[in-house]
């Protein structure tokens, strides 16, 4: 499970129940989480090589592969670089372009404003966007208090890791069986960077939930795991 920009493994403690059915390995990225204190990466291949270099120290064959947001990126580059190693794909809350078309502000700006706002101002600012309700979700603390772990390196690198990324002419080529994940009122991927995901890859089934913006994880944990689980366990 590899998560996104202000992300880290602890977003992931409502997901404890997949682990009854499988091992799951949650990363912190370099520069976020519990990994806050690692020199920050600022390319998306980068740190795709760093999540795969992960997985090899635990000794794991193929796996089963979620990314969510910034991580949905990661998870196609690592798909790209190794796709025998990855059995199933799951693109939850992403798209196939880093600087997304018709985005609030240039990432450009995005970085000026982080440095001018600072860490900690920016990371409630982000995380309070992820859900429908804002800072009133009951959701929101938790999620801010991971997103305040980033250092303000790691945002910047972040954001330029994704201002030149795009995996848009590899989408025909994943291989694998995937399933796409995203919450309608989800703020920072609009449909047309989903329907391009669903409609790209060549094996590929959509999960749209109602009433939740971009944490559908934390917003609808068992209907979350539900898709989750019945999409890996699928038979064919």
């Amino acid at each position: 499970m590899v998560h996104g920009f202000l992300g880290g493994s602890d977003q992931w403690n409502l997901q404890e129940p997949l682990a009854k059915e499988r091992p799951v390995l949650r990363v912190d990225l370099p520069g976020f989480g519990k990994n806050a204190h690692m020199a920050p990466i600022d390319r998306i291949e980068g740190f795709a090589e760093w999540v795969l270099s992960e997985v090899a120290t635990q000794d794991i064959g193929r796996f089963d592969l979620l990314g969510h947001s910034m991580g949905g990126m990661i998870v196609q580059d690592m798909v790209r670089i190794a796709p025998d190693r990855v059995r199933r794909l799951v693109l939850y809350g992403t798209g196939a372009v880093g600087e997304l078309p018709g985005r609030f502000e240039p990432i450009s700006t995005s970085i000026e404003r982080v440095t001018a706002e600072g860490a900690q101002s920016t990371a409630r600012r982000i995380a309070a966007t992820w859900f429908r309700g804002y800072e009133e979700s009951a959701e929101y603390p938790g999620c801010a208090r991971i997103a305040e772990m980033a250092t303000l390196p790691a945002m910047v690198a972040g954001l330029r890791a994704m201002q030149h990324w795009s995996g848009e002419v590899a989408l025909a080529n994943i291989p694998l069986r995937t399933l796409v994940v995203w919450g309608d009122l989800d703020r920072s991927y609009a449909w047309p960077q989903i329907e391009q995901l669903w409609r790209s890859i060549p094996t590929c089934n959509l999960a749209v939930v109602p009433n939740c913006a971009h944490a559908v994880h934390s917003e609808q944990p068992e209907l979350f795991n539900t898709l989750i689980n019945s999409f890996l366990t699928l038979k064919t």
